[in-house]
């Protein structure tokens, strides 16, 4: 399979450079804190010398309110920042609110202390065509990866590049056209170990992701 580099924003980014306001997202950036640390206990996500050149890798996203009648491309959430994936914990410090987003033309506007992680726009498309998605975990799991399609976890084709607007394009098509919409989770052929998974909460999100990763270590353990 392709792989892609880990990392490198690909869509269009206009970006504020701004404190965020604590009183308006610490609970929001805690509770995505709390199962970022899970997914790191697992090397779900982090930073290792001997896998993809050294990059960080793996990022998280939880939307903001209201969650009423909000149109596609204003549907605001709070990302990982770029590039963060490496660092021991998750502050106000390395989260930015995306704004606002055009998934076709590959377009996002974001706001705080760094710049949003690299596969933003892939979490907006998600946000966009799954109206129950409250938060989305990006994660690099080898064994669901490998296993995805015995582990009938829907996959993207191999052609769409991670992080750009055809990933997020593609997403959505998936989220249509196979069973995305009640597996919460899809693997991403041309993104090695790349997967995510989405749900209602982060305890759902997260559940689904490691549900499915002891699923792939127990078709690992049969293999001869």
């Amino acid at each position: 399979m392709t792989r892609h580099a880990e990392g490198v924003i690909r869509f269009a980014l206009e970006h504020d450079a701004r404190v965020l306001e604590p009183r308006l997202h610490a609970e929001i950036v805690s509770t995505l804190a709390a199962w970022r640390e899970v997914l790191a206990r697992l090397d779900l996500v982090g930073r290792d010398p001997a896998r993809y050149e050294g990059l960080g890798y793996g990022n998280v996203s939880a939307r903001l309110g209201p969650f009423g009648d909000v149109g596609r491309g204003r549907r605001r959430f709070v990302v990982s920042g770029t590039q963060t994936g490496g660092l021991p914990a998750l502050t106000l410090d390395q989260v930015c609110v995306v704004e606002r987003y055009d998934v076709a033309r590959g377009e996002v506007w974001s706001a705080g202390p760094v710049r949003p992680s690299s596969e933003s726009l892939t979490h907006a498309a998600l946000y966009d065509i799954a109206p129950t998605a409250r938060v989305v975990l990006h994660a690099h799991a080898p064994e669901i990866w490998r296993h995805a399609r015995s582990l009938a976890i829907p996959v993207t084709r191999e052609a769409a590049a991670n992080g750009t607007a055809d990933m997020a394009l593609e997403v959505q098509r998936l989220y249509r056209e196979s069973t995305l919409s009640g597996t919460g989770i899809l693997a991403m052929a041309g993104h090695e170990d790349g997967v995510i998974a989405f749900g209602a909460s982060a305890e759902e999100a997260g559940a689904i992701l490691v549900r499915q990763l002891a699923r792939a270590l127990t078709l690992g353990r049969r293999a001869p």
